[in-house]
Order: structure tokens, then sequence, then C-alpha cells
């Protein structure tokens, strides 16, 4: 008799433990890296139609899957918000200026070290927070939105004094991190600093550290990079002498014709009117300043890809690379925004000198979509997205699954297991509000379960069952658009449908309805 209890409670036992041990259909945790660059617009890189040289981005998008409606908010800080919390930015007190903390919202590190990742981050937070006690075991990078390239900080020995926003003499000071440690300033001492060279320097650096740990990584690259000021290396802006010559429209023409011959678009995509400056009226030094501008953000793209190539030949050296998840994208539409600083000097593309993009190229960067960067029409919100999983995701697909940053929280915590608490610290935790991208991933198509709702100042836009309605100008009347017949937004069928306007307007305006006044509270 006591044979046989002892029989029954190893058998038991057995049960037991088998049952807690993954089957051999859920294999080992991958690991997991979140690409985000700065003010890209929508074909600004090879496989999206770009001229600019990105072979490693091509290699993924090429090896992966290439999204073309995914989206983000049309602007830095509320984007990224909303990529690694999961929630709507109104909803994290992260749409209107990000000088808040995250409030009722937990970041992707909070939620993945519930399934054992290592966190690690590097590059731009564009928050209040320092990472470190958001989740994340280590962080390098700069805390606030925008800086020099070359040295965040004060003026170095044999230096020209570094180009800063700000009013003449009261620059901005830029917060900078080391994991605990914060610097304002952040003067670096090595003479070859860039913001894009460094945050991989540390990036690379923690996956060779953490190479024979049993647990998964999960890396999040933020590069400020293309973002203002225009600066590169001399090297990589020789690379594009001559490039952008033609101007506008040959490039933006050429970058249409790449896309339609590569499949990524079809004949529904029309290539909108453009916005930009007739190229041959434009006085010869305005010109040359533009072609000069151009070369030198094609550079910054050029130095941000190949620093994407030092990420994944270290992932091959350590064993990882085939059982990694790489997702890629775009904060918003490359940007029309204009940065004047008068005491500047000396060369575009240099330490001393800040200099933006500007509207003529930022239009042809967001190519075929009209607007850009602080619109909520698709040339502010569309963004690139690559994903690339070896064996996981077929290679050389495209998915028009309508998409939004709020999806990669729901994704990540679908494929890891992660536990989303409804709790955290004694503050109520918003629910996740995106759609899991795992079955698109693996060729399906399903629907957008939920609709989709964009806020930032002037722009507000909501869509549903390819129905968006959007506006920029609170006072505006409001578009209508069918993506599934135009997706660039061509054609306002707002007179033709105002049933289906009243009908986006009320679900706006419930959407608005049931977010949080964190100004009351």
């Amino acid at each position: 008799m006591k044979l046989q209890k002892v029989f029954l409670l190893l058998l038991v036992t057995s049960l037991f433990s088998c049952s807690q041990k993954p089957d051999d259909s859920n294999p080992e945790l991958p690991n997991i890296i979140l690409i985000s660059a700065d003010d890209l617009g929508w074909s600004d890189i090879g496989c999206y139609g770009s001229e600019v040289q990105t072979p490693n981005l091509d290699k993924l998008g090429e090896g992966g899957m290439r999204f073309t409606q995914f989206h983000n908010t049309s602007k830095c800080f509320p984007s990224r918000a909303c990529l690694i919390t999961g929630v709507y930015a109104q909803q994290s007190n992260y749409h209107k200026t990000h000088r808040n903390p995250i409030t009722n919202a937990v970041t992707l590190g909070e939620v993945l070290r519930t399934a054992g990742y290592r966190t690690l981050w590097s590059g731009k937070h564009h928050g209040l927070e320092n990472p470190i006690y958001r989740g994340f075991d280590r962080y390098y990078g700069l805390k606030d939105g925008a800086c020099n390239y070359f040295n965040p900080g004060d003026q170095r020995p044999g230096e020209g004094a570094p180009a800063r926003k700000g009013v003449p003499g009261n620059k901005t000071v830029r917060a900078w991190c080391i994991d605990s440690l914060m610097y304002t300033p952040y003067t670096p001492e090595e003479k070859d600093f860039y913001t894009t060279d460094y945050f991989t320097n540390y990036a690379v650096q923690w996956l060779e550290e953490y190479q024979n740990e049993e647990k998964p990584f999960f890396l999040y690259l933020a590069y400020t990079a293309p973002h203002d000021p225009l600066m590169a290396w001399p090297e990589d802006i020789a690379r594009y002498k001559g490039k952008y010559d033609a101007g506008y429209q040959k490039i933006r023409e050429a970058r249409y014709k790449k896309q339609l011959e590569m499949g990524l678009i079809d004949e529904r995509y029309k290539l909108s009117e453009p916005i930009y400056t007739s190229w041959n009226e434009m006085p010869e030094k305005e010109k040359s300043d533009e072609i000069k501008r151009m070369e030198v953000y094609a550079a910054m793209i050029d130095r941000l890809d190949q620093n994407i190539g030092r990420v994944l030949n270290t992932l091959k050296k350590t064993g990882k690379l085939d059982n990694t998840l790489i997702l890629f994208v775009s904060d918003n539409g490359a940007s029309a925004e204009v940065v004047r600083i008068e005491d500047d000097y000396g060369e575009i593309g240099t330490l001393t000198r800040w200099e933006s993009l500007a509207g003529n190229w930022a239009n042809v960067g967001n190519t075929p979509f009209r607007y850009y960067k602080n619109y909520s029409y698709e040339g502010g919100i569309n963004t690139p997205l690559i994903a690339w999983w070896p064996g996981k995701i077929e290679a050389g697909t495209f998915s028009h699954f309508p998409g939004h940053f709020i999806d990669v929280m729901s994704t990540l915590v679908d494929l890891t297991g992660a536990k989303y608490p409804e709790e955290l610290n004694g503050q109520k935790i918003t629910p996740m509000q995106g759609q899991s991208l795992l079955p698109v991933f693996r060729g399906e198509n399903p629907a957008r379960k939920n609709p989709l709702f964009w806020e930032w100042r002037n722009g507000q836009a909501v869509c549903r069952d390819s129905w968006k309605m959007v506006r920029h100008g609170l006072d505006k009347p409001w578009d209508l658009y069918n993506l599934e017949a135009d997706p660039v937004e061509t054609e306002n069928l707002a007179e033709q449908h105002p049933d289906k306007v009243n009908e986006l307007i009320s679900l706006f305006n419930s959407w608005k309805a049931s977010l949080p006044d964190f100004e009351t509270q």
C-alpha cells in the first residue's frame, strides 16, 4: 500500500512538472530589438524607395516584412510614449508635454521583465524619468529631444562652440544619462563622439557583456538621426556629393518609380501634388544650400544604417541572430520644422551650425504622401515598419494591416507571455489599447478590431474600416478619405458621405470623452 502511494505521488509530481514545461510547439523566447529613427520620412531608406545607401535596413526589409499602413502620432514624444507603453499618449499624460511622469501606464521594460528579459535602452528618451527607474536594467542616452551630434555639452578646448537650440545667451542644456547618473550638460571627452555611433557603442557592449546569460534580452535602440541639427561625418557626406543636384522633382519621381517597381505600393497610390518650391526658379545660392542639406541628411541616414549593421554583426558573432525579432520604425514623418539660431556659423553639417531639413525636402522624404511631421495626414503619421525574424516571418512580404505604435506592447506581451498589470505601485494602469501583430507576422490577414485615433496640437484624425477622417486646424472642416481606394488621401469624400463623417465625428468625440483629465488629478 505504501509503495502504491509513493508511486502515485511520483506520478502526480511528474505530470505536474511536465505541465510547467513549454511544449515543443513553444520554443525558447526570442530576443527582441526595437529600433526607432527620428524624423525619418516614409521613403528615406532604400527598401522604401530611397537612393540613400541603406544595405542593412534593406537586408532586414527584403528578408522580412514591410508594412505600408503602420502609424505613429506625427510628433516625437507622444509617438515614443505610445511605443513604449501600448496606450495612447493622451492616456499616459504625454499628449501635450514630455515634462510629466508616465502616468497610469507601464513601459515595455517593466512588462518584459515579468517574462525574464534583460532590458536595455540606448538612445533618445524625450521624457521626464530616467528609464532605469521605469523597468530598464541599463540606459545610456539623451533624456531630452534633440542635441548636437558631435558634442551635446559645453565647448571643448580647440573646438568651436557647439550649436545649441535656444535664444542667444540662454542655450538649452540637454540632459544625458549613463545608467542612474544624469549629466546636465554632458560634454564627452572622446573626440570621435557622434551620437549615432555612441548609442550603438553601448548597445553592442551590452550585447557582448550579457551574451552568456540564459535569459533573453530586449534592446530598445532609439536613434536621434536624422532629426536636426543636420550633422554628419565628412566621409559620409562625401558619398552623396552631386547626388541631389537634380532637385526635388527628379528625386521624388525616382523614389515613386522604385516603390512601384519593388511592389511596396500599387496603382492606388497616386503621387500627390508636390508642395515644394520650383527647383529651376530657385536662386543658385539657395539651391546650393538645399543640395548640401540633403547631402548631409542622407549621410546621417547612411551612418544610421552602418550602425545597424554593427548590431547585426554583433548578433551574428554572439550566436543570437537567428533567434532575434527586429522591429524598425520612425517616430513621425520627415520634418518641415525649421530651427533658426542667430549665432551659428560654419558649414552645413558641422559642429557649429544647427541646420534643419525644411519643408521642400521633407515633401520628398514622405513620398508619395502629402504633408509631414505635426500633421495627421499620412505624410505625418505613416511610418516604415520593418519586421524581421528569420524562420518566423516570411522574407520579401508586405503587409497592409492598419497598425499603430500602441500595437507593439500587445504584440510583445502576446509573443512572450509577459504579464501586463492592472496596477503598479498603487497606480491604476490603463489596459493595452493595441492589437497583436503576431497573426500578421504569420502571414494571416486579420481585420483591425478597434478604430484608431490621433490628436497632436492642430492635427486630429480617426480611422475605422478603411475610412479616415482628418483635419489640420481645430476650426477646420473634416476631410474624409477611403484609404482602401485612396491611400494617399487625394480625393476628399466628405461632401459625398456626410453620414460617414457624422459617424466618425461621434466616434472621435466619444474617444475624447473617455480620456483622463490629468489637469484635475
